[in-house]
């Protein structure tokens, strides 16, 4: 499960990034996953509510966005998005897909956080 390695490079790159606001809790974790990522949603949330633990993220919210497979057909000069990821190619003109532009994301693409009290 590579899914729980994931999580822990999320934990820590999130909590890094906290180093900048001193006392603050972390309320959400939103991220960007491709389809081509390999990536199994319920693995990441339950390694989420694991790794957490303990940390300035325990409770927060991951939230996962997955992004479909697109692709520039040149044949038809245009982005398609493919149907799936068993068949690579064009849904209008049936070339194969050479040049992917999107579904192998795996990033943060928001942190959402809460200032301590007492701070205006």
């Amino acid at each position: 499960m590579h899914e729980l390695s994931i999580v822990s490079s999320i934990v820590d790159t999130v909590t890094e990034s906290l180093a900048a606001y001193p006392g603050t809790h972390v309320k959400e974790v939103r991220l960007r996953v491709g389809v081509l990522a390999a990536v199994v949603e319920d693995s990441l949330q339950f390694c989420y509510g694991i790794v957490t633990e303990g940390t300035p993220l325990a409770g927060s919210v991951l939230v996962v966005k997955t992004l479909p497979v697109k692709a520039h057909c040149a044949p038809c000069s245009r982005e398609v998005e493919l149907a799936g990821i068993m068949s690579m190619r064009c849904p209008r003109c049936g070339t194969p897909a050479t040049q992917l532009l999107q579904g192998r994301e795996l990033e943060i693409e928001a942190i959402e956080i809460e200032e301590p009290e007492g701070i205006a």
